[in-house]
């Protein structure tokens, strides 16, 4: 809030807790996704992926990436034509966490 000088967030943290402020930058954004690609594709050489699922944060969306859904040219730029669904979230679940502003994607080999 500028007007008052605040920030507000999505949490209720205790005293003591870390909090680590972030700013959205889609130059950042792009090229973490394309090395991220690049090391997926790099584990997975000995088998060509089958498929393929995308969870993408709703703030990410246009802001970072577009209107034409870049981040997935970028995933088919690195995997070629394979099937690919997905769809933008509030919250984007990895292992047994829960991740904001994030994407995650599922690779079937």
């Amino acid at each position: 809030d500028v007007e008052n000088g605040l920030i507000a967030i999505g949490d209720l943290p205790q005293k003591g807790t870390q909090i680590m402020f972030c700013r959205r930058d889609s130059t950042t954004a792009r090229d973490d996704l394309v090395r991220m690609l690049k090391q997926i594709k790099d584990r997975t050489s000995k088998a060509k992926p089958r498929g393929a699922l995308y969870f993408s944060c709703l703030g990410r969306g246009r802001h970072t990436f577009g209107t034409n859904s870049e981040e997935l040219g970028f995933i088919q730029e690195e995997f070629g034509d394979l099937p690919l669904v997905g769809f933008f979230a509030n919250g984007e679940i990895s292992h047994q966490r829960l991740y904001g502003y994030t994407g995650v994607l599922t690779m079937f080999l």
